[in-house]
């Protein structure tokens, strides 16, 4: 038996032995994840168990170093662990805009008081995090944004306003971007943290289209942020932008891929809908559309791993990931008939069927649109000329 294979079979037993039931079962609502952070409310007993159990051996963020509260494990490794985990069906013990963005550019650009610091809290979800990038105006061209950081020798005091700002009005902190020199529009951003607690920070809720308010509107008003609080060089926050918003790209192209058709076959079996031939050939296309995206992203986080990834490849995931995670929910739409066209009824949940739907249509904005996503698929990896 080889090293990695006798590390799948450690991982799987402990898996089996410590993965509790509840957390086998497939998400429902924004509930059954574990957001972390301090005001973060336990839906069971087994959801906190889960994410205990989890934290006592690094598995919230596997590749991290154990000194930062992950468990040290090798590329190869943390496969075995994701593999491992989609086996059972086993839920994430933790989903955290800081596992996913603000950690890996931590990791790059941080301090190491900064890693310290942050990281273990992330890392045994003790704070959550929510990004402060867009605003009114600067959506995609992030840098025109205006919400700007003025020196006052040991801190900044920072005025402007974001919006999109998912989850603010949960979050414990931001990571943002601030203006902090008006002369220089490319060099003139800084990366700062701070907390949504500081006086001057609100924020007010967007309700959509789904009928939710994941998005935030988020405003500042003289809030003072320490100088020690920034993170990478002072008004050279936008190459950390630039990292992060990678990790974001394959955050949000993820979610394509998170149940191929043969979850959905068994879904629409249940109510007859596969009986339809035409049906049935859409959700085969759709298969094979998911596994063709999963071997995709398999070979970028190989290539990533070993420093070969293409810096642009996670804005082909992202759309692609977009497009297949839009295509499954127009699936299950067709397959529902007018079932699928309620809204409030205790026997489709509250409308969770069409409220997930129209919430997929966000996924072609949110991140960066898709139309700007296609424009640098075909400048840098395909090489297009210009229009």
């Amino acid at each position: 038996m080889t090293d990695l294979e006798a590390f799948r079979q450690e991982i799987r037993a402990w898996l089996e032995e410590n993965c509790p039931p509840e957390m086998r079962e497939p998400v429902r609502d924004d509930d059954d994840v574990c957001w972390g952070g301090r005001n973060f409310t336990f839906k069971n007993a087994a959801q906190k168990l889960w994410l205990d159990r989890c934290v006592a051996k690094g598995y919230t963020v596997p590749d991290w170093p154990k000194a930062y509260g992950g468990a040290g494990m090798t590329p190869a490794e943390a496969k075995i662990w994701r593999e491992e985990m989609v086996r059972i069906n086993a839920r994430p013990p933790l989903s955290s805009f800081g596992i996913w963005m603000l950690g890996p550019a931590l990791l790059k650009f941080g301090t190491e008081e900064q890693k310290v610091h942050y990281l273990g809290q992330i890392a045994r979800g003790e704070i959550r995090w929510c990004q402060g990038y867009s605003e009114p105006g600067s959506g995609s061209d992030l840098v025109s944004l205006q919400t700007f950081g003025e020196d006052k020798g040991d801190h900044w005091v920072v005025n402007g306003q974001k919006i999109w700002t998912s989850y603010a009005n949960k979050a414990d902190w931001i990571f943002c971007l601030v203006r902090t020199d008006k002369t220089n529009k490319y060099q003139g951003i800084s990366f700062l943290l701070f907390d949504m607690t500081s006086p001057g920070v609100t924020t007010k809720p967007i309700k959509l289209i789904s009928g939710s308010s994941p998005f935030c509107e988020t405003f500042f008003d003289n809030v003072k942020v320490p100088k020690d609080q920034i993170v990478g060089q002072l008004n050279r926050g936008w190459d950390v932008a630039k990292y992060l918003l990678g990790h974001e790209r394959e955050m949000i192209s993820a979610t394509g891929g998170a149940d191929r058709a043969g979850s959905l076959g068994a879904t629409l079996g249940r109510n007859g809908a596969l009986e339809d031939p035409v049906l049935r050939a859409q959700v085969a296309l759709f298969d094979v559309d998911a596994l063709a995206f999963t071997a995709m992203s398999e070979k970028f986080m190989d290539e990533v791993k070993v420093g070969k990834g293409h810096p642009a490849f996670p804005n082909l995931m992202k759309y692609a990931g977009t497009e297949l995670n839009k295509a499954r929910h127009e699936l299950l739409m067709s397959a529902g008939g007018s079932t699928a066209l309620e809204w409030e009824s205790e026997e489709t949940d509250g409308g969770a069927l069409p409220r997930a739907w129209l919430r997929t249509k966000a996924n072609s904005i949110e991140g960066g649109t898709s139309e700007v996503m296609l424009n640098v698929v075909s400048k840098r990896i395909l090489e297009l000329p210009g229009a």
